[in-house]
């Protein structure tokens, strides 16, 4: 007996499978990291921080996170694979300890008009059923509830084989759907102004489209019309016939043939709806959504009231409430209604829409109705709605991924966010997170610190250790952890004033104010308060004012600085006067292209359902452009060397001397002055960060000329060192005699502000209303708003 106890008190050897307790990276390369090494505790925190570009999203997302997605797709068949996207193993020596990964960033959410938070989130899939069950009078199945799926009948005779004899049988089918068949379940009907498509005093061989992109020598668009057949090209629109008319607008698609090519002839109202109609507006490019808003009214649907749902889906109720009238409800409310029910039949189903109803409040997005369209959520709340699905789940030892969490909060929301942070990590899972905020960093476990500067002079681990290590580590991070701007000892005073009277778009509730112009005024409040409703209802649309809204830049890997701020026109310009030839030449993606990689500068092997593999182009050497465009120089460099500079190395090139370009010089300028110096002109967009894309966008913006700018949340990516250089760049655009608006959660910039405009008290529609209008020093003294309280700890401490 003695025996036996004394052999149970030994402690046990450990356990082989617990000597995995690190995810082990060794050796990585992913853009500008230089073969960093790190060892990450596994079921912990870990903040990973450093400047936007210092390498952080290509450790965490396109090194750890990317692998393990890599390795989870080859477990499956190589047929599924067929069907999966081909990721290419990271360039990384070693990946140990990896486990499942779920990443949840700040893409937006799909933007098509149909999708909604109720789809995304299968809020809505849970309230079809419910209805399908409970709801009176009983229209049908969950189907019958869904604004994608329309009604639809047939009936016909159905040959078949049988027992050697064919045999004919009359066969009927009918489905029923929700969709609203005016409006086929967007909720919107559009009408389109003809005048803005095309100039009808010319012909088409004239140049009668005034469509964006419509070119006189495109197939599939001016030339299909030109040699259809249907209609005389060299006759003035206005003259056309009857039939002529019918065919240019209306027709059907029809195959014709042109210069012995197949191609599909289509009425001109059917092919821009198709084009142009059928994508979220939001998604567009600025100026492709500049013509829809010329081109097109849209209006609510009068069938549905832009519910998206048939008059019968809208008829079947539960109680007094119908699905309509439950998707319209703000999110809050409708986990109140839904706690009222109590029917046991469907008592499971209930269950779990009342704790995703009740995930959401607990996010922050209570405020929220399902039927908002998913294009319109900012990136914070498109990021905080994919969190819903994972904060109920039992799912453990998984690696979740987050970008930014914090953005688009409040200071009062944000530690509502680390609550949740913490939760994920105490069910045993391991939380990797990419953050900037000083509260956000301080709940870290385990801190990693890339730098020491951003783009090639960033990619280096400069700290790894708690936080307490970080403060003492000299870092910049360090350095600017504990940083608090104080209020501005004056403040500016106004030039004048732009009125806002009534503002009632979404939750407002009849706003009446006077927004200062001539200083710098941010306009705060909680998440879902009314700010944006505020400023981009009222203000965005005047002329003069210059709106920078939070829409992500897009662009493909041939897009690059020079190419998106409008830098490479000058600059091909100026080679071809220089060298007597054509400025096409100077464009990768056009004359000048190098014919064995088409100017991508590398080649692509596709290899089936395995990741393809991506080799340097051995003709053009990666330089994207024939040898003979390579001949020609302007100022002793040739195009492939003027794109591979710095911004600053190009800002100092085009100053003076025989390259002297003060067209470029002065967008180079402003690249510099968001602090955008390091960056590539010739980088591919692909690779920059968040903080990155939204400063190119800015310095883009700040070419167009107005007295008024707005800012929507201008420090989204930013680090605490870059905040300084921005509050920098926005006295300057204020010295200069310009208005600045910016809509803001971070204190540094309130505490800069001259003007505070706050709205609350809270969000939807327990917000909406003027809370505080004032200088900082007063909204500080006050402490009368959730504002006032967290901006007078943050000057104070």
């Amino acid at each position: 007996m003695s025996k036996a106890t004394r052999k149970d008190a030994q402690s046990p050897a450990p356990h082989a499978a617990d000597s995995h307790e690190l995810i082990r990276v060794h050796g990585a390369r992913v853009n500008n990291l230089k073969d960093v090494s790190i060892e990450i505790p596994k079921r912990r925190l870990t903040v990973f921080t450093g400047v936007s570009g210092s390498g952080k999203s290509s450790l965490v997302f396109n090194t750890i996170a990317a692998e393990s997605q890599r390795l989870i797709n080859e477990t499956y068949s190589a047929f599924l694979q067929g069907f999966m996207p081909a990721l290419a193993r990271p360039e990384v020596d070693v990946l140990e300890g990896l486990t499942t990964a779920i990443i949840v960033d700040q893409q937006r959410m799909g933007s098509d008009p149909r999708s909604t938070v109720g789809t995304a989130t299968d809020v809505n899939a849970m309230l079809r059923i419910l209805f399908s069950r409970l709801g009176k009078p009983h229209i049908g199945s969950p189907q019958a509830f869904s604004f994608n799926v329309a009604s639809i009948s047939g009936a016909g005779a159905v040959t078949m084989e049988r027992a050697g004899r064919t045999i004919k049988e009359r066969r009927s089918f009918s489905v029923t759907g929700g969709m609203c068949p005016r409006c086929e379940g967007r909720g919107t009907i559009n009408d389109i102004d003809l005048s803005q498509l095309y100039d009808d005093s010319k012909s088409i061989a004239e140049g009668a489209f005034t469509i964006p992109g419509w070119k006189s020598d495109s197939w599939w668009t001016v030339r299909t019309y030109a040699e259809s057949g249907f209609l005389d090209p060299n006759k003035p629109i206005r003259k056309f016939t009857k039939k002529e008319m019918q065919d240019f607008l209306y027709r059907e698609p029809t195959k014709v043939k042109v210069e012995g090519v197949n191609l599909t002839y289509e009425g001109l109202i059917p092919k821009i709806q198709k084009s142009f109609l059928s994508k979220d507006k939001e998604s567009m490019q600025p100026h492709i959504r500049a013509f829809v808003e010329r081109a097109v009214t849209f209006t609510t649907c009068p069938d549905c009231d832009g519910t998206r749902l048939s008059e019968t889906a809208r008829s079947s109720k539960i109680g007094r409430m119908n699905i309509a009238d439950a998707c319209a409800m703000q999110i809050s409310d409708l986990a109140e209604w839904v706690r009222e029910l109590a029917e046991p039949s469907v008592a499971p189903l209930l269950k779990a829409l009342h704790d995703t109803l009740d995930s959401f409040v607990e996010i922050g997005l209570g405020y929220l109705s399902l039927d908002r369209p998913t294009g319109t959520l900012s990136g914070g709340e498109a990021q905080r709605t994919k969190m819903i699905r994972h904060l109920g789940s039992s799912l453990t030892d998984v690696t979740y991924v987050f970008d930014e969490p914090t953005i688009g909060l409040h200071p009062h929301d944000i530690q509502r966010m680390n609550n949740l942070l913490q939760r994920l990590r105490d069910k045993g899972n391991t939380v990797l997170v990419v953050e900037h905020k000083p509260e956000a960093i301080a709940i870290a476990d385990h801190v990693v610190d890339l730098g020491p500067g951003a783009g090639t002079k960033g990619g280096e681990v400069v700290f790894e250790g708690t936080v307490e290590g970080l403060r003492a580590g000299g870092t910049l991070t360090g350095q600017h952890l504990d940083d608090r701007a104080s209020l501005k000892p004056s403040v500016r005073k106004p030039s004048g004033a732009l009125e806002v009277r009534g503002a009632d778009t979404h939750n407002l509730q009849g706003i009446d104010v006077d927004i200062p112009l001539g200083v710098l005024v941010a306009v705060t409040g909680v998440a879902g308060s009314g700010k944006s409703s505020l400023i981009h209802g009222s203000v965005s649309g005047q002329d003069g004012v210059v709106a920078v809204d939070q829409a992500p830049i897009r662009g493909s890997r041939r897009s690059n600085p020079a190419t998106y701020t409008g830098l490479l026109e000058p600059i091909r310009k100026a080679f071809a006067k220089a060298n007597g030839v054509k400025p096409a030449l100077f464009s990768a993606n056009s004359e000048g292209a190098c014919p064995n990689c088409n100017g991508a500068g590398v080649i692509y092997t596709d290899l089936a359902m395995m990741a393809g593999i991506e080799t340097t182009c051995e003709e053009c050497e990666g330089k994207r452009f024939q040898a003979s465009v390579l001949e020609h120089h302007f100022g002793g460099k040739d195009i492939s060397e003027v794109l591979a500079m710095s911004v600053a190395e190009a800002e100092e090139f085009f100053a003076e001397g025989e390259a002297r370009l003060p067209a470029a010089h002065k967008i180079l300028d402003r690249l510099v002055d968001v602090g955008l110096g390091y960056l590539r002109l010739g980088q591919p967009l692909t690779t920059l960060s968040g903080g990155e894309r939204q400063r190119l966008k800015l310095a883009t913006h700040m070419a167009e000329k107005g007295g008024v700018y707005v800012l929507d949340e201008p420090t989204t990516g930013l680090h605490l060192a870059d905040v300084e250089q921005l509050l920098g760049l926005l006295d300057r655009l204020v010295d200069a005699g310009k208005s600045v608006i910016v809509i803001e959660h971070h204190q540094a910039v309130m505490a800069h502000a001259d003007w505070i405009i706050d709205l609350g008290p809270g969000a939807g529609h327990d917000g909406g209303r003027l809370v505080f209008e004032g200088t900082p020093a007063d909204l500080v003294a006050a402490r009368a708003t959730l504002t006032g309280e967290h901006l007078a700890d943050y000057v104070h401490s």
